[in-house]
């Protein structure tokens, strides 16, 4: 049983801030140069609660939490509330995409209760630098985001159509050029017909593991805590057309010669040379309706290799059913580990491999420090639930779902000693 409440949520002034300005991507995706350009932004920006740059980050970032509620630019909604948000944006063919969902809290479980499910592996040093913040600070800052299934679209049918046509209670435009649109639901009827239709369901973590974990940690340090018993997450439907999810790719930055990397890779795949760049991108995706397929660059060479995972090693493959599918757990097992030497460790920590989602950088660090890019397909929603129902866990950064939630549009507060 999944048991979804509504927040204890804090909003930023509207009267004394331009929400444009404060709001910010999760801290995980800001790098140094994204958290400076934050910083010039606004003196206000999330960025100095959630990625703050100060000598002692998390004492400074309580500071600024507790002076912004003091100075009302932060301040506690009058009720409990979950969030409506519709996420519209153009993808790369120009078609115009409207992902809807909602921020509520939801219970925390251990992993072994089989009703929240996680896909992907986590690091210490992330989780302990999470856990500093919100012992600092009392409170949690962006969502985890987590997906449901729901055929019937209940809450889509009986919400959306409902505040869908009001004026939003937040409506901000991030730098990726998507549109984020929230509406505030307080009333006992809708929120208890959310809390109803999340009741049966099964939760997906589709991103924000580290996050999770963390608010389990939190809850373990602080068991008379009954807000600490609950965690702010995003929820969206597997069944809406508009959950869309990306490939995370591999660069390589170990350094192997070309010729090395190309006859280690040909003991798994038949490799076909393709000319043109946008030609191997696009065979990369036909070629995956047929067999395993990954794309592959190398460093000083202008040819574009198209790998299908050869029908032999196809059938030898040890791994579990449900890991057999996924050209990224062939990708990690066989030629990372076994052929270029990473440890799980290495993996985990990015060590001399970088994982980008964005095709641009990939063929940016193969003119650079890269020795070699592998570049892999979209992932499917179905082998990812198949692969977490199965009590496997996928190779870490497999999925990238966007758009991300950004950090700012609330704040779920846990504990406060003046509120």
């Amino acid at each position: 049983m999944v048991v979804v409440k509504a927040l204890n949520a804090i909003f930023y002034n509207q009267d004394l801030v331009d929400i444009d300005e404060v709001v910010a991507p999760p801290y995980d995706a800001i790098d140094a140069k994204t958290r400076s350009c934050l910083y010039k932004k606004s003196a206000y920006n999330v960025v100095r609660l959630i990625l703050n740059k100060e000598k002692d980050p998390y004492q400074n970032a309580q500071d600024n939490f507790y002076d912004w509620l003091q100075k009302k630019v932060l301040v506690k909604n009058r009720r409990k509330c979950i969030l409506y948000l519709v996420q519209k944006y153009r993808n790369a063919q120009k078609k115009l995409i409207e992902r809807h969902g909602f921020i509520a809290r939801v219970k925390i479980e251990e992993f072994s209760s089989k009703n929240i499910f996680p896909h992907e592996y986590t690091m210490d040093g992330p989780k302990r630098d999470r856990l500093e913040l919100v012992e600092k600070t009392g409170a949690f800052f962006p969502p985890v985001f987590m997906i449901y299934r729901d055929p019937t679209q209940i809450i889509e049918k009986k919400i959306a159509s409902k505040y869908l046509t009001r004026l939003p209670f937040i409506n901000v435009h991030d730098g990726e050029g998507v549109e984020h649109i929230v509406h505030l639901i307080e009333s006992r009827e809708d929120l208890k017909l959310i809390e109803q239709v999340l009741l049966s369901k099964k939760l997906l973590i589709a991103d924000g593991h580290h996050r999770y974990e963390t608010a389990i940690n939190y809850s373990k340090h602080h068991p008379e805590n009954e807000a600490a018993k609950y965690v702010m997450s995003y929820f969206t439907n597997a069944a809406d057309k508009n959950l869309v999810i990306y490939p995370t790719h591999r660069i390589i930055e170990k350094l192997i010669s070309r010729r090395e990397i190309l006859k280690k890779v040909a003991k798994y795949y038949d490799i076909e040379i393709v000319h043109d760049k946008v030609q191997f991108l696009n065979k990369i995706e036909i070629e995956k309706a047929k067999q395993i397929t990954t794309g592959l660059v190398v460093k000083n060479d202008s040819n574009y290799y198209v790998l299908k995972l050869k029908k032999d090693v196809e059938k030898s493959l040890q791994f579990p059913p449900a890991l057999q599918k996924l050209d990224l757990v062939i990708l990690h097992e066989l030629v990372l580990k076994k052929e270029f030497g990473y440890t799980q460790e290495e993996l985990l920590a990015q060590k001399y491999i970088k994982y980008e989602r964005r095709e641009t950088a990939v063929f940016e660090a193969i003119r650079k420090e890269a020795s070699a890019c592998f570049i892999v397909s979209c992932p499917r929603l179905e082998d990812v639930m198949n692969v977490v129902k199965c009590g496997y866990r996928m190779p870490q950064k497999s999925t990238y779902f966007s758009p991300k939630i950004l950090s700012g549009l609330v704040i779920n507060l846990l504990q406060h000693k003046n509120l």
